[in-house]
């Protein structure tokens, strides 16, 4: 059991920057305005470069924006201590993030017209990421092995809790107009049609010089370059700076790490527990 963390109704948080007090106070005062943006996703299914993109689509791909501002100002996690005040603080429309569980999150949402993006992606490249990232940073118990991970990953005894339970239960809201679902799979496969329909459903028109610009500016590489998105500036209380917090960037990475016996026994559960819902919900293999 991962003792490090923070419990709050069921579910697992860090224990660095969250409180009870906050969660609380995200779910029963946090006002979302109808205005507001939302990327709500698991951790690590690559929500730092839909954020990238959602602020170059903003600045029409100008870079000053992105350079300037830590990502996590840009667009804070609500649930978080940091990012709550920095929520709070913000006049006019938000970019908001968040990894809550749709039962945790701001009561105020279900009846405003705010935007949500929900970003998914393979569960076993989500694993693979998690491992190396919560051996990165300073603010959980660190996984001994990849073997370990996954035996938390699949009790939920990760940070946020159970993947299944997450998008199952955001996926319930897939027909509303105001939710778009992505994946990252497809982010990756075709990038600048994602990003097409991410501005329709903003309602954002972009020229295609700007989308050029978004491209270029948004890939692995300027991300992993621009130090106000890599998290080269948090101090060493947060980090383990010789690991960097943006490793690969790709789709399929599971394979080099997983078993034969442990990707099948994850299928087995992933079909167990995801057998209603349509098959193409999830773009990979």
């Amino acid at each position: 059991i991962m003792s490090d963390n923070l419990w709050y109704e069921g579910i697992p948080f860090p224990k660095k920057d969250y409180n009870p007090e906050i969660l609380r106070k995200v779910q029963e005062e946090f006002v979302i305005k109808d205005e507001d943006v939302l990327i709500i996703t698991f951790p690590k299914s690559g929500t730092n470069w839909l954020i990238e993109i959602l602020c170059l689509i903003y600045s029409k791909g100008d870079t000053k924006w992105i350079q300037s501002v830590p990502i996590w100002e840009r667009s804070p996690w609500i649930e978080s201590e940091p990012g709550f005040a920095f929520a709070n603080d913000r006049e006019g429309p938000r970019l908001l993030s968040s990894h809550l569980p749709i039962h945790l999150f701001p009561k105020s949402f279900f009846s405003s017209k705010a935007k949500v993006i929900y970003v998914i992606r393979n569960p076993k490249d989500i694993i693979v990421s998690g491992y190396f990232f919560w051996n990165s940073v300073h603010f959980v118990k660190k996984p001994k092995s990849m073997e370990q991970y996954l035996e938390w990953f699949l009790e939920g005894n990760v940070p946020y809790g159970s993947w299944f339970d997450h998008v199952r239960a955001w996926m319930s809201m897939r027909e509303r107009e105001n939710f778009l679902m992505l994946s990252y799979e497809e982010l990756k496969r075709d990038t600048e049609g994602n990003i097409e329909k991410i501005c329709q459903f903003l309602g954002k028109k972009v020229e295609p010089e700007e989308l050029n610009l978004i491209l270029k500016n948004s890939s692995f590489q300027a991300m992993r370059e621009n130090k106000m998105s890599n998290f080269s500036i948090l101090d060493d209380t947060y980090i383990v700076h010789k690991n960097p917090l943006l490793r690969k960037g790709v789709t399929g990475d599971w394979k080099n790490y997983f078993t034969v016996a442990q990707a099948e026994a994850f299928d087995k559960l992933f079909q167990e527990k995801m057998a209603d819902l349509p098959q193409e919900l999830f773009p990979w293999e």
